[in-house]
């Protein structure tokens, strides 16, 4: 009989997520990823008007918020025949972006550093020496022995008051953790200024979206922010996206070379087969062609092979999904008929185990998200993708090859932010010269359509791949189903018994200590999941249950 470690809850990620592991000789043997909510959004909207779908599924989720408004317009608009203004693109970039900005740097700082950031070791640490290590490895805005020395108490005094909040109950002392106690004080010290600073860059949302979460400025047709497009409100969002684009180059990329160099052994670690992008940014009406993150799929690892994604290919399976029985369907015709029935993991494939469908791309799981994103850019030759990876391989020491890992998934989330961020500059500066040109019309008129009408909206978000797919009769939707970026990466297995990327990724994975599965973590951290519970690990060496409380 075997060992059951139930860690309980996962926590730093949205929603409601289980992740059962069976170890053997000290590696994670199987996996298993359960979905534990049932959303249901799809069912709502039936019936509905198409022009306000957007507002209902962009609260899906209270950290994506825009992703989803984005995408539902855009399908609605595709069936409808429609193509917005110039500046509507370029406003809807703007948002795209600072979501982006935004997304990223919580998801490293405040969700999935402490996977590799040891914060009651930092209480060891010598402030003079932290300084010296922080002017040696970063620009940022702050630093000196007498800061430092000031975090150092602050830690002290959260941890001698016995209320850690969001740091309690972590595994503070494992092994694992390999930063020193000054590159750890150093690192906590970043955890807390980029506290003060994504309450900024959320603001970038409510300079043109009228307030975040759940921005209100889409409209199928374009959007209702042309008031906005005045010089006070322009160089608002400017000084906004400055602000944190600067700390991005001068902290947050450093931190992630820094941190790198201590965990090369994770480019090993934790990596998958398949990635998919739908891209986004698109720098006109022509698309993909023009998007800014390219389309593409890799299959099999072959960055020589990429090729351009169609959305025809999409189908969800429901095997081991707690939905009525039936065979796998594009999205088009996609069902969404709750039967919820027993958790069942029981064999190497299981039975059914989670809410979530198990999204397949011509019949193959495939990962999405930053790394997926970055890698099919670097296959296709993307200039501006191409210099940050190649950068960063060349500081660290390591191939390209290293990218396939949760190391790769972690650094690929800051790469981009980077991409990403600059471009932005250029958008803003478009919108200056149609303004200037008094090109700013921000709405393009439309007619409903006669007869039954179908259209898809895709967009790459910073959790990766997501598509909205709408059937409209009679003003009405019809049926309305969307994939989301968490429902490809953490799916269960397909009617072929093939695992989600998180369950392949989670598969060899080392587990030092299974009562402390810290390394388990950090891979289902590094796809930043959009829903969340517990993890489950089992070993088949015992019957002994411990029951472990994490951050």
């Amino acid at each position: 009989m075997g060992k059951r470690v139930i860690v309980d809850p996962i926590t730093r990620i949205e929603g409601h997520l289980r992740i059962e592991v069976e170890v053997e000789d000290g590696k994670v043997k199987n996996a298993w990823s359960s979905g534990q909510m049932f959303r249901g959004i799809e069912i709502i909207l039936q019936g509905r008007d198409p022009r306000d779908a957007h507002h209902f599924v962009q609260r899906s989720c209270g950290v994506c918020t825009y992703t989803h408004a984005l995408a539902s317009v855009r399908a609605v608009e595709d069936a409808l025949g429609v193509t917005v203004p110039p500046a509507a693109r370029l406003i809807r970039n703007l948002m795209h972006g600072a979501q982006f900005q935004h997304d990223h740097l919580v998801h490293f700082y405040h969700l999935h550093a402490l996977d590799w950031v040891d914060i009651v070791s930092a209480l060891k640490a010598d402030p003079v020496k932290t300084a010296k290590l922080s002017e040696n490895s970063n620009n940022a805005a702050w630093g000196g022995a007498t800061y430092f020395k000031l975090i150092k108490q602050r830690l002290q005094t959260f941890v001698d008051s016995g209320q850690l909040g969001p740091i309690n109950n972590a595994y503070w002392g494992h092994p694992a953790y390999k930063l020193s106690p000054e590159a750890n004080l150093m690192a906590s010290s970043h955890y807390i200024e980029a506290l003060k600073l994504q309450a900024r860059t959320a603001k970038m949302h409510a300079v043109f979206g009228g307030k975040n979460p759940h921005l209100q400025f889409l409209a199928v047709g374009g959007v209702t922010c042309v008031r906005d497009l005045n010089p006070a409100r322009i160089a608002e969002f400017l000084h906004l996206w400055k602000e944190t684009q600067d700390f991005v180059k001068n902290v947050y990329i450093p931190d992630i070379l820094a941190a790198a160099q201590f965990y090369k052994d994770w480019g090993g670690i934790g990596g998958t087969t398949n990635f998919l992008a739908w891209g986004d940014f698109p720098g006109s009406d022509k698309e993909p062609e023009s998007l800014l993150m390219p389309r593409g799929v890799i299959k099999n690892r072959d960055l020589k092979g990429v090729a351009m994604a169609d959305h025809k290919k999409v189908t969800e399976h429901v095997t081991h999904s707690w939905y009525e029985k039936g065979k796998a369907k594009h999205p088009y015709d996609g069902e969404t008929k709750p039967q919820h029935g027993d958790y069942d993991t029981k064999g190497d494939i299981g039975g059914k185990y989670s809410w979530m469908k198990a999204p397949r791309y011509d019949g193959e799981s495939c990962e999405v998200g930053p790394l997926s994103r970055v890698l099919v850019a670097y296959a296709k030759g993307d200039k501006a993708v191409a210099k940050v990876v190649n950068d960063t391989v060349k500081k660290l020491d390591i191939p390209v090859t290293a990218l396939f890992s949760t190391l790769g998934r972690t650094a690929a989330r800051g790469l981009e932010t980077i991409v990403v961020g600059d471009a932005m500059e250029t958008m803003i500066n478009d919108v200056i010269e149609l303004v200037k040109d008094g090109k700013a019309n921000t709405y393009q008129p439309w007619e409903w359509p006669t007869k039954e009408v179908m259209g898809y909206g895709l967009n790459d978000v910073p959790r990766g791949a997501l598509g909205h797919w709408v059937r409209i009769k009679d003003k009405k939707i019809l049926n309305y189903q969307y994939v989301v970026p968490s429902t490809w990466n953490l799916g269960p297995r397909c009617e072929k018994g093939v695992p989600g990327p998180v369950e392949e990724s989670l598969i060899g994975t080392p587990v030092a200590d299974p009562k402390r599965p810290l390394e388990i973590l950090r891979t289902v951290h590094s796809f930043d999941p959009c829903i969340a519970c517990g993890v489950h690990v089992i070993d088949p060496n015992s019957n002994e249950v411990y029951k472990i409380r994490v951050v």
